[in-house]
């Protein structure tokens, strides 16, 4: 086990949630859906910042001289992420239909295109990754969960980062594909026990370069480490907070 593998186990181990009141529970995650709801669409090129998309979210104001779509993807996010918080609760494993869901509530503005798969070839520009075409899109979701529920050799948070990693070289939707497997992410960290995290939008071309080094090498080292250093990163706040 490397050292910050171990230290978030520690971390993990030492986390208490009954020294928080349901109020200040409520308020810490009011505040982290909404930062993590303003970079996960900032990295995909909303233009509300973070006061403003907190002012959509919590007052429900419309920004002038910003796109509607903008406020739309902020309110379905919103949504998407209390919805995998309920799935935590229920203690469900990962299925398809959940990847559906997500993905409905994150692409609200888009109604024809929501919770469907892609029935069109594409590819992600500036880069030579590979993306599933059209009609192994379903196929290659399925086997991918299939490895999801059945892989034993690997630690989880390595199962989380390759499930992320190869979600998004299958690439199944039209659009939406980031912000829905960055809730994915969260969803299958929380249901292990670990806190959601929030890659944030000015650090998103460390991001962009491990989705690069996997699909060029099909290492996954460099995501890893990332997904360690949020971690990391959260568990540090919440027990200086206790």
């Amino acid at each position: 086990m490397n050292d910050k593998l171990k230290k978030i186990e520690e971390l993990k181990q030492k986390l208490n949630f009954s020294k928080f009141t349901e109020g200040e529970k409520t308020r810490l995650t009011e505040e982290f859906m909404i930062e993590f709801t303003y970079d996960s669409n900032a990295i995909e090129g909303s233009t509300l910042s973070l006061e403003e998309t907190s002012l959509v979210l919590k007052e429900d104001i419309t920004i002038d001289n910003k796109p509607l779509k903008d406020h739309l993807a902020a309110k379905g996010h919103k949504d998407a992420y209390y919805y995998i918080e309920d799935l935590v609760s229920k203690k469900n494993s990962l299925i398809e239909s959940q990847i559906l869901n997500i993905h409905s509530l994150v692409l609200i503005d888009k109604p024809y295109d929501k919770g469907k798969y892609r029935n069109l070839p594409v590819k992600i520009l500036g880069t030579d990754a590979i993306l599933a075409q059209p009609y192994m899109i379903k196929p290659e979701i399925e086997n991918l969960l299939n490895w999801y529920s059945n892989e034993d050799k690997l630690n989880i948070l390595e199962k989380i980062v390759l499930f992320h990693l190869r979600f998004e070289t299958i690439h199944p939707f039209i659009d939406g594909n980031g912000r829905t497997g960055r809730l994915i992410l969260n969803l299958e960290l929380m249901r292990n026990g670990y806190l959601p995290i929030n890659i944030k939008n000015k650090n998103k071309k460390r991001y962009y370069d491990a989705f690069k080094q996997y699909n060029e090498t099909k290492e996954y080292s460099l995501m890893l480490d990332i997904i360690y250093d949020y971690l990391l990163e959260e568990f540090n706040k919440y027990n200086n907070l206790i």
